[in-house]
């Protein structure tokens, strides 16, 4: 396996259990991911000079397929029900292991960043993505580490996300083929089967509310400032509008 880009001495993919990679791609540029996207044929520039990527089945997120791993972490934290449906802690690992193994030999794209400008509320991220636009709408959405930060970095928190892996209900526990799975315990979240990137946004933003649940905090998603009733209030608070033609994301090169 082959990793390139910055990153902290010691930081590998490996350490996700994501070693039998083809390539790790750390911490590109903007211009890298874009030209990364048309190489590979999965987006084109617009007049305008974005980044126009089709999407693909979702458009938007999938509420229904939206599970969090209930053990003792989250048991009688969670507000449990129709938004936050329970995942086995078992089914997560098996979930995980097929989703690994499903990248084998495949590019991967890392980014590392941060979410909360309030360095009191700062919380490090890691965002593992199969596509390369879907890194670039982790460098647009989540706050920039300067370089030297990189070099330190040690993230709190994992996504990963794999569009292409299609999840088999009957074997993996989920609803249908998409999911998008959060691990409090292991700190990660786990997404498959869609390349709507908002999944990725509102995995974090679901680990803020938890969090920072009994604390005024001001959504990315909403106008006014918001104090959480419940211990945990993901997915039902914010709603995320596709952007048309349907299947079709821009990205802007910042």
């Amino acid at each position: 396996m082959n990793e390139f880009g910055i990153k902290a001495p010691g930081a590998t993919i490996a350490s996700l259990g994501l070693k039998n990679v083809s390539a790790a791609y750390w911490n590109l540029a903007p211009s890298e991911l874009i030209e990364e996207t048309i190489l590979r044929g999965e987006g084109q520039l617009t007049d305008t000079g974005a980044l126009a990527v089709d999407t693909g089945e979702f458009t938007g997120r999938s509420p229904k397929d939206k599970f969090i791993v209930c053990d003792s972490e989250t048991e009688n934290n969670v507000w449990w029900g129709d938004i936050n449906i329970k995942f086995e802690p078992s089914k997560f690992d098996h979930l995980y292991g097929r989703v690994s193994a499903y990248l084998t030999g495949r590019d991967v794209y890392v980014r590392d960043c941060y979410a909360c400008a309030d360095p009191k509320y700062r919380m490090n991220v890691r965002v593992v993505t199969e596509m390369p636009w879907q890194n670039l709408f982790a460098n647009n959405l989540f706050l920039r580490p300067t370089r030297e930060e990189i070099l330190d970095f040690v993230p709190e928190w994992t996504v990963i996300s794999a569009p292409g892996f299609l999840a088999s209900p009957e074997l993996d526990g989920t609803r249908q083929h998409n999911f998008a799975v959060i691990n409090f315990t292991k700190k990660i979240i786990l997404i498959g089967g869609t390349g709507y990137t908002g999944e990725i946004k509102k995995g974090i933003f679901s680990v803020l509310n938890y969090y920072y649940h009994n604390i005024e905090m001001r959504s990315p998603c909403i106008a006014q400032p918001m104090k959480a009733q419940k211990a945990m209030l993901p997915y039902s608070s914010v709603y995320q509008v596709p952007v048309k033609p349907p299947s079709l994301l821009i990205l802007i090169e910042h």
